[in-house]
């Protein structure tokens, strides 16, 4: 992974010959531009090279390079995105464009990092590792064959390429290869046993298997070989190794019921520093599992009287009290919520027929559906946790939500019926956090799909309490997750009734447009379920007459079959 700074050596020797560099400053130059610098040292020296104004050009295109890498050791993407770009502008070449390429990847923008490497290959010769970026990146995107391709070509330049083999067998796995992931892997663990990151990667693999008690001591080991020898390659962002190790041991433990260890790994994930995307998605999953696994030890006291709450209209079927089994292979769970009996803003007629009827439909192809209707802020949280909690043992998990919904800040929020919506500083606490359900089930050996038939308005309208029959006048943000990986990773599918700012209809009959085709085609044998989702849009944009277009984004690893074929 050092191949691209190889580029810069010759440059580097010569540029501390230059006869205007004083004898005095000339413990600079080496300190600037050795990649084994500690970080702040490397970053203080280039930043006294170009104070100087000694350098034009080529030569203070290297400076800005390896201040770049002093950045990239520190996990300063924008900062390094910053220099890179400013080496490029004064002499482009290819271990700028690869290293700017490398924090856009950091930072979850593919597309761009894609640019990036396309544009280092193209001033050649071809290099491996560029290849090997450009692998990571088309993976970040889901395009797993053009991935493959790349890793391919890199395994063909370099044999002994130990991440190009792991990475290949992800992108295998993603493509429901197992076979072919593991003997990548495996591969990976052959050329060298003492990396961590090939380890972790097949404590996935065992997951997906079932077989908990593998994944654990991969998990074990992967964290004991990051402790003993952290990674010191420059492209690797700080501690992501570490918290990887964790939250897969975590998850594993927490699949095979033992809460106790989860919760110690949870915890140890969140008190390490995250700098990249991936890592920051790894804790925002740790907080809200330890949530779950530290309730579910809590015990109860005998003598304690039971909870006394106020049940909300209708109130159904919660779901199933949490139970430390071992994770069952192929169980499939529902979460249903339909709320409409608003008390502070406009009640809706239809989310209760709405929830009814997927719950009705999901049940009839063989999920196990925990069902609400109409809750109140307490039951709303309960049935939520609980549904999160038994995600940890299932292969696909499901949530369903109609209602009123609203966003504020860019994040979006599912509003139980006892809410009033107030200006102030606690108005979120009161509502449901659609970012920490999606937090909770990232987990890429299961599949997520989140589907929402919500309200699309902001709580400091005055709309929200005139909503007629329409579920609000301004949308629902779309999760910036998405783009930037920070709560929302591979395996996931999240749908919405309309585009991301617009107005999802309740209907005039019974159910509204969207859950009345969802509900239709949800059972329909042999049909992908993005192909579910495309006939679903077909029919609302038609029984709207264009007025409501659903909206969908995924990262499904392979094509998923709600019912079977």
């Amino acid at each position: 992974m050092r191949r691209p700074l190889v580029a810069l050596c010759l440059l580097t020797a010569t540029l501390w010959a230059a006869p205007a560099f004083a004898q005095a400053r000339s413990q600079l130059g080496p300190l600037c531009t050795t990649d084994t610098t500690p970080p702040d040292q490397m970053i203080d020296a280039c930043n006294k090279i170009v104070a100087l104004r000694v350098f034009r050009g080529e030569q203070l295109a290297t400076i800005y390079f390896w201040r770049a890498v002093g950045w990239n050791k520190k996990g300063d993407y924008s900062k390094v995105i910053a220099d890179t770009t400013e080496a490029i502008r004064l002499q482009p070449s290819q271990a700028a464009y690869n290293l700017r390429g490398s924090a856009y990847y950091d930072k979850g923008e593919y597309d761009i990092a894609i640019a990036d490497f396309d544009d280092a290959l193209k001033l050649g010769p071809a290099d491996g590792t560029i290849f090997h970026n450009r692998g990571n990146a088309w993976r970040g995107k889901g395009d797993y064959a053009k991935a493959i391709a790349d890793y391919d070509a890199t395994i063909k330049l370099q044999p002994k390429s130990t991440f190009s083999f792991q990475n290949r067998g992800l992108a295998k796995e993603a493509l429901g290869d197992l076979d072919g992931g593991l003997a990548d892997i495996n591969q990976a663990i052959r050329l060298d046993p003492t990396l961590p990151q090939p380890l972790i990667n097949r404590t996935a693999i065992w997951r997906v298997r079932g077989d908990l008690d593998r994944a654990i001591a991969d998990g074990s080991e992967a964290i004991r070989l990051a402790k003993e020898k952290p990674p010191v390659n420059i492209m690797t962002p700080p501690n992501s190794v570490l918290i990887s190790g964790y939250i897969h041991r975590a998850l594993a433990y927490e699949a095979k019921g033992d809460y106790a260890h989860a919760r110690d790994d949870y915890k140890a994930t969140l008190a390490i520093v995250a700098s990249d995307a991936g890592s920051k998605a790894n804790q925002a999953t740790a907080k809200v599992r330890l949530s779950l696994v530290t309730d579910a030890l809590t015990p109860i006291p005998r003598d304690a009287p039971s909870p006394v709450t106020q049940p909300a209209p209708q109130q159904t079927g919660a779901a199933p009290a949490p139970s430390p089994a071992p994770a069952t292979p192929g169980k499939r769970l529902a979460l249903v919520i339909g709320n409409g009996a608003y008390a502070h803003v406009k009640a809706l007629p239809n989310p209760a027929n709405d929830a009814r009827a997927v719950a009705r439909s999901l049940r009839d192809i063989g999920f196990t559906v925990s069902e609400g209707i109409d809750l109140d802020r307490a039951a709303m949280q309960k049935v939520t946790r609980d549904f999160l909690r038994e995600a940890a043992r299932a292969q696909v998990a499901l949530v369903y939500y109609a209602g009123h919904g609203v966003q504020v800040d860019g994040r979006n929020y599912l509003i139980p019926v006892d809410v009033e919506l107030k200006p102030g500083a606690g108005m979120t606490e009161a509502m449901i956090d659609m970012d920490t359900i999606m937090a909770g089930l990232d987990d890429q050996v299961r599949t997520n799909i989140l589907i929402f038939d919500a309200c699309r308005n902001n709580p400091m309208a005055q709309q929200v309490a005139a909503a007629g029959t329409n579920r609000g006048a301004s949308g629902l943000a779309a999760p910036t997750s998405l783009g930037a990986g920070a709560t929302l990773g591979a395996g996931t599918l999240i749908a919405f009734a309309t585009a991301p700012g617009q107005v999802a209809l309740d209907g005039e009959g019974a159910n509204s447009p969207f859950s009345a085709a969802l509900s239709r085609h949800l059972g329909t044998p042999g049909l992908e379920v993005q192909q579910m989702l495309t006939r679903v849009r077909a029919e609302v944009v038609s029984s709207t007459k264009n007025k409501q277009v659903p909206w969908s984004n995924s990262s499904l690893l392979g094509e998923v079959y709600l019912a079977e074929k």
